[in-house]
């Protein structure tokens, strides 16, 4: 296969939050932005709650009290040099969104209007307090719309619809990445100076889960097949109000404009395990409280569901709102929000661990912080650390907007210092071939030709049965052993489309083996940390173990294709390791 050779100064991957906002911090120089979907479709458009910085414009507010929750949110695991920053620089970058025209909700003196959010509190922990920020219940996609905006003001490069599916490495350098063209199955090779990675998360690795059917953690495998290690994996985080069933978010601003959690009995059941912030508490607890509920048979009817009830907070408020979620329960499950409750469950949403960096996106290497010169990432498929063990509602738009405009920043200074590095005569080709041996079906070993798509969903099944809110050493071991077949099973598949043109199944065929390595991942993680902490639950391990634990993971893949684990310490500054009380 021919293939087509590009240079740039920068190349972005993904143009979510993170990869718009590095792309805007990048003004003036030679910037290409590579993304697998058109930039306004991707999964930062679906966040809907809002953006915490303490603005102070509803009651009083400061940053270092943000700081204190995202810090007790994460369990204690959060660095907290990072932390400081986000608390920070969340202010700032809010300011500059509403300059740059994002239509934010309003107060009647027309400030930007803020709303509670789960484990975001005055005073250090003394009650909830209002610094969410947002657009309605559709904020995210107001960033992705304000900042695609943006870019076109300022010309930023886009290729559109490319699928990248190798990360190069040269002498110790990044040197660029390949990408398939999907349009056409044309292979490209982008020589660079710098890379930045913002590809977003992996929900998809389980079943009932709020991520696009996109994020499949193509950048966070990229970058562990290229020799980078991945941080806490851990650390899966369940949002606890998916849509029952589909998984389909329903924000955690409706419980903040007043939404009650309710079980079968019609019982509020969050004062019996977090009697002060109810059902604000952090996503991690709520998630593990409502699988608690249903599984002492308090459903809803003995289901596996439990109410969100938004009934008592009148019309007005639901349409003015809620407007995005209303249309939501009506379209898929035919219910008005305005007079019945809503069925929900946990879903998958949010992976705190990912792609190792330091606080200017800079990847890193090892636990001494190597820095890989010219990678940087940022957002989701990103640990700085900032979020921990669990990540506080609002915190990831903050985080893929301060994180990507520092990575930005500090790109900008390292193409302005190095030249580009030199790019082996044979870059890519071996990912050619790679391709082509599986659309013309010569992928397999001689086996039985496998299904993706059965690959798939006995892959997204397993894990939540096996790896998903409540774990086990018996569960998760029984969890390797199914992803080493699946893994076997995977040299087997052979795709149905053999052509060139917008061929899915070729992509969904990559996307699997992505989605394989991050679940191998996570659940070898899982089995490692023999203790309690955040999203990451041990039925065999209730508590937290800060003697032993208090470290974060990082995973790396050997030779012989076994993860092995080193750790590197948790930054301490101002709060010391507490219980987490709520």
């Amino acid at each position: 296969m021919a293939l087509v050779y590009h240079q740039h100064e920068v190349v972005i991957v993904g143009a979510g939050g993170a990869g718009l906002m590095a792309a805007l911090a990048l003004r003036g120089r030679d910037v290409a932005v590579l993304s697998k979907l058109h930039p306004v479709r991707s999964h930062t458009g679906a966040a809907q709650g809002g953006i915490g910085a303490a603005l102070g414009n509803m009651e009083e507010d400061h940053w270092e009290w943000h700081m204190f929750d995202t810090v007790k949110g994460s369990d204690y695991l959060a660095d907290q040099d990072a932390v400081e920053i986000l608390a920070r620089e969340a202010v700032e970058t809010v300011m500059d969104l509403e300059h740059w025209g994002l239509p934010f909700s309003r107060t009647p003196e027309g400030k930007i209007a803020q709303r509670k959010f789960g484990g975001h509190t005055k005073e250090y922990g003394k009650e909830a307090v209002r610094r969410s920020c947002y657009a309605a219940d559709r904020t995210g996609h107001m960033i992705l719309q304000t900042c695609y905006q943006q870019g076109i003001r300022h010309q930023v490069k886009y290729y559109n619809e490319y699928m990248v599916v190798e990360l190069l490495v040269e002498s110790g350098r990044t040197a660029g990445v390949v990408a398939v063209s999907i349009a056409d199955g044309q292979l490209h090779v982008f020589h660079a100076k710098a890379v930045l990675f913002a590809t977003g998360g992996f929900g998809r690795m389980y079943e009932v889960t709020s991520n696009a059917h996109a994020l499949t953690g193509d950048g966070v495998a990229v970058a562990w097949q290229a020799g980078v290690p991945i941080e806490d994996m851990e650390f899966f985080q369940f949002h606890p109000t998916g849509i029952y069933r589909l998984g389909i978010l329903i924000t955690e601003g409706a419980r903040g404009e007043g939404g009650k959690l309710l079980n079968g009995k019609g019982e509020r059941f969050m004062e019996r395990y977090a009697p002060s912030m109810l059902d604000l508490a952090p996503r991690d607890i709520i998630s593990r409280c409502i699988y608690r509920e249903l599984r002492e048979g308090r459903g809803i009817h003995g289901q596996g569901y439990v109410h969100l009830d938004l009934t008592h907070l009148g019309a007005k408020v639901i349409h003015e709102k809620l407007p995005d979620i209303t249309d939501f329960v009506r379209t898929y499950l035919g219910i008005d929000p305005v007079k019945e409750p809503i069925p929900v469950q946990p879903t998958a949403h949010y992976a705190m661990g990912g792609i190792p960096t330091d606080m200017w996106g800079r990847v890193v290497v090892d636990e001494k912080n190597k820095i890989l010169p010219g990678f940087y990432a940022a957002g989701e498929c990103a640990c700085v650390s900032v979020h921990g063990a669990n990540r506080l509602g609002t915190n990831s738009l903050v985080d893929i907007l301060v994180f990507g405009r520092r990575a930005g920043r500090d790109i900008a200074r390292y193409v302005g210092e190095n030249e580009y590095p030199p790019l082996a005569p044979h870059a890519g080709e071996a990912t050619g071939e790679r391709l082509a041996r599986l659309r013309e079906g010569r992928n397999g070993s001689g086996g039985r030709a496998e299904s993706v798509a059965d690959l798939r969903e006995t892959l997204q099944r397993e894990m939540m049965e096996k790896a998903s809110v409540f774990r086990t050493s018996g569960l998760l071991a029984q969890m390797s052993e199914k992803l080493f077949e699946l893994r076997q099973r995977f040299q087997n598949v052979v795709i149905q489309d053999r052509s060139t043109v917008f061929n899915t199944d070729l992509m969904e065929a990559l996307e699997l083996g992505f989605l394989l390595d991050v679940a191998e991942a996570t659940v070898a993680a899982a089995l490692a940390r023999s203790e309690s902490r955040g999203a990451h639950f041990r039925e065999d391990f209730p508590q937290r173990d800060d003697q032993n634990w208090l470290k974060h993971s990082l995973a790396y893949r050997g030779a012989d294709g076994k993860i092995e684990f080193k750790y590197k310490p948790v930054t301490i500054t101002r709060f010391e390791p507490k219980e987490r009380k709520y």
